[in-house]
């Protein structure tokens, strides 16, 4: 992978910035932090969603991986897809069950939550908005209104983060293997 776009602070630098700027110190060492910690201001309003969402949120933590890895698979976002695979195994999602989100449509054994969730991911990111029946499935699938709008929120911000990684050639941290498990990568 080329260098990125604009250059990795050095991690103490990062660490210093995001003490300053209030961002999680265990994350100013990840590639996208050292980036986005050029802009402390920006790198804190990132850092205070991607933690609501993550650590905060009401929407189950599974879904919420399926959607990241949905987009990191058809953005084609190497970093996404290989950061969150760690984390959506780390909470039980099986590697069976994120190989499918590749093709997930062909996978027979999603709840009608997961169904509800892909679908919506796949319409935002072909039309910029769920369509009413994918909506009306998130409805009876996930009847919680903070969890739906949780869900557009996920949906929205880690498509804001492939858009960036991606833009900025953002690479994988050191040592990391891209495209868990078998290097497979979209098309």
């Amino acid at each position: 992978m080329s260098d990125p776009r604009i250059p990795l602070l050095p991690e103490a630098d990062a660490k210093r910035a995001a003490e300053e700027a209030g961002v999680v110190e265990a994350i100013a060492s990840l590639n996208i932090f050292r980036v986005l910690l050029r802009h402390p201001k920006l790198a804190k309003q990132v850092n205070d969603l991607l933690m609501t969402l993550l650590f905060k949120g009401r929407l189950d933590a599974r879904l919420r991986e399926l959607v990241i890895m949905r987009i990191g698979w058809s953005t084609g976002s190497v970093y996404e897809w290989t950061q969150h695979w760690r984390i959506a195994l780390g909470l039980g999602v099986t590697e069976e069950e994120l190989l499918a989100v590749r093709d997930w449509p062909a996978h027979s054994e999603w709840s009608p939550a997961d169904r509800a969730v892909l679908a919506a991911t796949d319409d935002t990111l072909a039309h910029g908005a769920v369509s009413p029946a994918t909506w009306a499935e998130c409805e009876t699938a996930i009847p919680g209104v903070e969890e739906r709008l949780e869900l557009l929120a996920a949906i929205g911000a880690w498509r804001m983060i492939s858009q960036i990684l991606r833009s900025l050639d953002i690479p994988l941290e050191d040592g990391v293997e891209a495209w868990p498990p078998d290097g497979v990568s979209p098309r």
